[in-house]
This record gives C-alpha cells, structure tokens and sequence, in this order.
C-alpha cells in the first residue's frame, strides 16, 4: 500500500465559506487502485502551502494538492510547487489557446492575471481541464534533480472542474503507476428508506462472521450504504448475505442516486413523469432534472404552495380542502390524479406535509406528509408519513419515499 496525501489550500475552507469536498471523492477514486488515504491537511493559501508540501515529501508517494491554480492573487500553488522544486515555470501555448478559446465563447473578458494559468513548470505533464481555464498538472517523482519528491497531482479546487479531470487524466496514471498492486474487492449497495441501525441489525453480525471482510456505512436522509471489502471471495460471501436480506431495498449498486434510478426505469420502459409538490417545494422536480437525459421522461412540475394554486392549476375540488384539509389522503390524490391528466404523463407524484416548525396540530402534528402516485395502468396509491425533522431532512425525506415508491412500481 503506497501512502498517499491530500493537501486541500484555500482560506475559505478553513474559515467555513466552502466545505471540502475532496476528500471522500478522491479516497473513493483511488480505493481501485489499491490506494488509500493515510493522511489529509487543510491549509490556507499563500506561504503555508510550501510548508505543508515540503513537510510530506519525506514520506508520501502520492501526494494532491487542490486549489490554488486560478488567476488570482490568492493562487499561488503553482509558483510555490515550482520554486519549490526550483523549476523554470513557462507558458505552454496548448493552455493559453484553450483559455482564450474558452472565454472567447462564453464573451468574457481577459485581463492580464488570466494567463498565469497557462504557466507550467518544466517537466510536468498537463491534466486538461474542459470545465475551467486552470488545467491540472502532474509532476512525476524526482522530476527536479534538485529535490527529491514524490508523484505530484496539482488539481483545480472547485469540484466540477476537479472530478472531470481525475476520472480523465489522473486515473489512467494512478492506474501505471499502481500496476504491481493487487486492490481488494469492494462492493457498494445503495438501500432506499431504511434507517441505519436496522439494517445493521440485518446484516451486521452475518457479516463480520465472514473472514477477511471489512463492512461500513454511510447514512443520509432516505438512504443508507452498505460497503464491503476483501478477498473477492469474501466479498461475493457478504454481497449474498446482502441480497438475501435487503434486495428489495437495494436501489442501485453504483454511484447514482434514487431519483437517477426512477429516471434510468422510466426511460427504459418508454414512460413520462410529472409532478405536483406542495411541502417538498420543488425538490423532486430539482433531483430529476439532476438527471442527464430527465428531458427524454420528465415533461414537468407545479409547485402549488397555496390552497388556491391547488384549485387552480390542479383541479383540486375546495370542498376536499375544506373537509379533509390541504394535508391529506385525499386531497394529495387529487393533486397527483389532477398532474397526471393535465401534463398527460404516464406516472405523477404528488406531495403535501407540515413541515414545521409550526402549522401542526394534535391531529396532523408538524412532520406530517402525504405522497400519492397516480398512474396510467395502476390504481393511484397514498401514503401517510410522519417525518419530524428540519425543514430541509424533512423535504429530503419524503422525496427519497416518493422515489422510492415509484421505483418499486416501475420494478413491479
């Protein structure tokens, strides 16, 4: 196992403004290569970046470093690695054409500091950034005789510039240089609703009775991880427990997420999609149109706040709201019956809750939703959640529910 390092720079995480979100992606990436994370810093920018460089090379193999690669006066990676490892930095005309290239399509201006991006050390190889103007760089180990060093990764710092780059340029290398090692298997499923301390009530002691497993999970609202790694012998042993199980909960064993499933299903079977949320505010129609390709399966959303915009735009009868009130069985059928007719879809989810902190009472307290699905060859279907939490794990709750339900109708 080769140690590897993770230097994040940038001030604004350390003051809290932007949260790292490299960490768990590259630890994530390299686990294929039979690579794992033994150490991660965050510093702030300028001098301090030198510093925390130097103070890894004696140990490390691979080493990132993210940020720090921009125009700014505050992006100073760059300089440093380079007098660091006391190499010349010139301009490399491929970069400079593609930052002029791309500001040009998008008409924005160029100043003088933007060509700081096109100075590359001498020796490391350019990692193209399609998403930015700053591309990523790899120094290879000792590339000064100046300095001993290890495998260097320099890597824009916002993330959608960063994980383009790695899957693209970073990878195919991490796969040379990590050639002579054998990576254990590893296994992820996805389980749609199921809270974290059942299913390792299911799963945990079966598990771990099996040798050479290392088993993990992740929690977040409406969904749990379950990982596993070892010997692949080991890993089909658990990935059978599993199945056995859970398969009913397991939405996916790959990194997408429950609304990209309902997607992928719906596209598959030549079917539509609309959507009518009330206390979810839009949050649905948000996570599908996450998806790349929703345009193929999604035709639209109403997010009818008010009890007048259900009437209106829903056909929701006011003598349901009247006799059952905005957040019920009934009327979240209407909402979803109502979808489904106007927008002409196959399938329509609907949804209506208190999602507090107040609005509550006795009878419907505050965490208190209904989710209906109407569909073209199904009766419509209701159900009844109580989800007391913020406002935001409440949202996030039902959405993944409603998904879920779906989903399982899909699979039907």
């Amino acid at each position: 196992m080769r140690s590897v390092v993770i230097i994040n720079t940038g001030t604004e995480i350390l003051l809290g403004d932007v949260a790292d979100a490299h960490l768990a992606f590259i630890a994530r990436e390299i686990f294929q290569f039979g690579l794992q994370v033994e150490e991660q810093r965050i510093i702030p920018d300028g001098a301090a970046i030198g510093v925390a460089i130097r103070d890894v090379f004696a140990r490390a193999e691979i080493v990132f470093v993210t940020g720090g690669l921009g125009p700014t006066t505050d992006d100073v990676t760059r300089e440093i690695v380079a007098e660091l490892l006391q190499l010349e930095l010139i301009e490399d005309t491929t970069v400079r054409a593609a930052i002029r290239d791309r500001l040009s399509i998008r008409h924005i201006p160029v100043t003088k500091r933007v060509w700081r991006q096109a100075q590359v050390p001498v020796g490391a190889e350019i990692l193209p950034n399609e998403g930015g103007t700053a591309p990523g760089l790899y120094l290879p180990p000792n590339v000064s005789s100046a300095v001993a060093s290890p495998h260097l990764f320099l890597l824009p710092g916002p993330p959608r510039e960063l994980q383009p780059i790695f899957r693209q340029s970073v990878a195919p290398i991490l796969r040379r240089i990590t050639a002579g090692l054998h990576p254990p298997a590893m296994r992820k499923f996805q389980l749609a609703v199921m809270g974290e301390s059942i299913v390792e009530k299911k799963l945990g002691a079966k598990i771990l009775a099996i040798p050479g497993i290392e088993l993990g999970y992740r929690s977040r609202p409406g969904e749990v991880e379950v990982r596993v790694s070892g010997r692949p012998e080991a890993v089909e042993a658990a990935e059978r427990i599993i199945q056995s199980e859970l398969a009913d909960a397991i939405f996916t064993t790959e990194d997408e997420t429950l609304a990209a499933v309902v997607v992928r299903l719906l596209s598959k079977q030549g079917e539509t999609l609309a959507v009518a949320e009330s206390c979810t505010g839009g949050l649905l129609a948000h996570q599908v149109t996450d998806v790349p390709g929703a345009s193929k399966v999604f035709l639209g959303g109403y997010v009818t706040y008010s009890n007048e915009e259900k009437i209106r735009a829903l056909g929701v009868a006011a003598s349901s709201i009247e006799r059952f009130g905005a957040v019920s069985e009934e009327v979240a059928l209407e909402m979803a019956e109502g979808t489904r007719r106007g927008a002409q879809a196959t399938h329509s989810i609907a949804t209506t809750g208190i999602a507090g902190p107040s609005g509550g009472t006795v009878e419907k307290p505050v965490g208190t939703a209904f989710m209906a699905i109407s569909s073209a060859n199904y009766a419509p279907i209701c159900r009844k959640f109580f989800l007391p939490s913020d406002r935001e794990t409440f949202k996030q709750l039902l959405a993944q529910n409603a998904f879920d339900l779906l989903r399982r109708r899909l699979l039907a």
